[in-house]
């Protein structure tokens, strides 16, 4: 099956073109050394906006999938805030070389999505899932499961996208959002939920299994 998007992302796009664009025209009329700065600037944001594809490396009815590259920051028992219900979270935190698209963890159907303009706090630390800017997508499986899944700004990151619409439904893995720069994406299960991870893991978005559903 082809991959549905460019291996560098579109949102990066006008990035990268400007980037070149300057890096070409101060190598031609000023000089190699004063292109050398904007020409590593570019190959920075030809890697921040890769978008390889990825499949499920679980195939389990019960699986959640990692929505995000990165580092899983917190694996703990929580309320989620979107619900007010008791919940499994997990937070995965993704620095300014992982890739940043996000994928749904699991085939669902998008209930709602609840926008929060806020702060831009270190996404690493523990107040930033409630203080910084998010975008909580509050999916729910055919068998009735519900999930909530957050795209939370970071320190660096200042744009959040989301593509899903209310009343849509993913594929597990399918590519719904994107955050520029540096950010993080919390997930909050069923409480009965079993974590397969720990912190500081690494996992990739659409490919590392992060939990199994009760």
């Amino acid at each position: 099956m082809n991959y549905p998007h460019p291996i560098i992302a579109r949102e990066g796009w006008p990035f990268l073109a400007a980037s070149l664009l300057i890096a070409l025209l101060l190598h031609v009329f000023v000089g190699k050394w004063a292109a050398l700065p904007v020409w590593l600037f570019s190959i920075f944001v030809l890697q921040f906006f890769r978008d390889p594809p990825r499949r499920p490396l679980s195939t389990e009815v019960n699986a959640v999938i990692s929505p995000a590259d990165g580092r899983v920051v917190v694996v703990e028992h929580a309320t989620d805030p979107y619900r007010n219900t008791p919940a499994l979270k997990i937070s995965v935190f993704m620095n300014v070389f992982n890739a940043h698209s996000q994928r749904s963890p699991v085939a669902g159907t998008v209930e709602d999505i609840q926008y929060f303009p806020g702060a831009f706090l270190n996404a690493a630390i523990a107040k930033a899932s409630l203080e910084n800017e998010r975008n909580a997508l509050l999916m729910r499986l055919d068998s009735g499961v519900q999930i909530t899944v957050v795209q939370v700004a970071g320190l660096i990151a200042r744009r959040i996208l989301c593509y899903a619409k209310p009343g849509q439904t993913l594929r597990v893995g399918e590519r719904y959002g994107f955050i520029r720069f540096g950010s993080r994406l919390d997930v909050y299960l069923p409480p009965a939920s079993q974590a397969a991870v720990a912190i500081g893991d690494k996992v990739s978005a659409g490919a590392s299994l992060l939990a199994r559903l009760p």
